[in-house]
């Protein structure tokens, strides 16, 4: 048989079969976006994490708070209803991070931080918490022992690269958006590797992405020393605060722990003069005590004073 014989029988039986069966399929194609997208350069967006970070030496934020809690491990997600918060930060690392019971507005917990150390209170619990910020125990029967200051610190305040220890590397990326008709469309954006030697080795710590409507940090991931997503965190609805730009909602999501916090700006200030008695928190009488990473006896002497901001 000849082959283009052959050819011709071929292009016959798959012209008879039904184009509503299995061998043909279709999908969507996204979109591109059309819109103005702005350009920028590997040294200009580095300098621009670098300038943001220079102009803020503290904040001081008042915020509500949404946090579920759970996924595929726990086998379900339980939703919190939105608590009134603040949160204090000063450079290089402290940070103070308080959460309201809803109506009666007592405390659902406190935290502070110096860099190395925390202390956590959940009154509600009649806990108190203490370790190194680099314990990681994740407990699903006690979600708030989750937290971990510098969680927190790095989502509310994105690190310049240090280019003493660190390298980064500009891709071009592209995400998945939905315009204002359900539409979905693919939007470039840039996305700036950051990586760190760790030992004799080099590895990708973390990654920011700049949408390129308008420049600015819309995402940063940040990845443990497995390369798993360690956190992803959400940046949106920018306002200027003199010549800062900064996000007025932030979510902040720890897949591993299975917990998502997303925090809305109510108000925010910065380079107010926050003081160490404002980094400061006292155990509460009675509180059972919890070393994380220790056998649980005994207790620590806290750190004085309890001051609300």
């Amino acid at each position: 048989m000849s082959r283009l014989r052959l050819f011709a029988i071929i292009a016959v039986l798959f012209a008879g079969l039904p184009l509503s069966g299995c061998l043909f399929r279709s999908r969507v194609v996204e979109r591109p976006f059309t819109g103005h997208l702005q350009s920028a350069n590997q040294a200009q967006l580095i300098a621009y994490l670098d300038d943001q970070a220079q102009r803020v030496h503290t904040l001081q934020a008042t915020v509500d708070i949404d946090t579920s809690v759970g996924g595929e491990k726990k086998g379900k997600i339980t939703d919190y209803k939105e608590i009134r918060g603040y949160i204090l930060v000063r450079k290089p690392a402290m940070l103070r991070m308080i959460g309201l019971l809803p109506v009666v507005r007592t405390r659902a917990f406190d935290m502070v931080s110096d860099g190395q150390n925390f202390k956590l209170s959940i009154p509600p619990k009649n806990r108190f918490v203490i370790g190194g910020n680099d314990v990681i125990l994740p407990n699903p029967q006690q979600p708030l022992e989750n937290l971990r200051p510098q969680v927190i610190y790095n989502a509310v305040l994105i690190q310049p690269v240090d280019q003493q220890s660190e390298i980064a590397v500009l891709e071009n990326d592209r995400q998945i958006i939905t315009d204002a008709k359900g539409h979905k469309l693919e939007q470039a954006d840039y996305a700036l590797d950051v990586i760190r030697k760790s030992g004799s080795a080099w590895r990708l710590t973390r990654k920011i992405i700049f949408t390129r409507t308008d420049l600015l940090p819309h995402r940063q991931i940040t990845y443990d020393e497995s390369g798993d997503v360690a956190t992803n965190t959400l940046y949106a609805n920018y306002l200027d605060y003199n010549g800062i730009s900064y996000p007025t909602q932030i979510e902040i999501v720890r897949p591993q722990e299975e917990y998502d916090i997303t925090l809305h700006m109510v108000k925010v200030e910065f380079n107010k003069t926050l003081t160490d008695e404002q980094f400061t928190l006292e155990q509460p009488p009675g509180a059972q005590v919890v070393h994380l990473g220790q056998p649980q006896a005994g207790t620590s002497t806290a750190m004085a004073g309890t001051n609300r901001p």
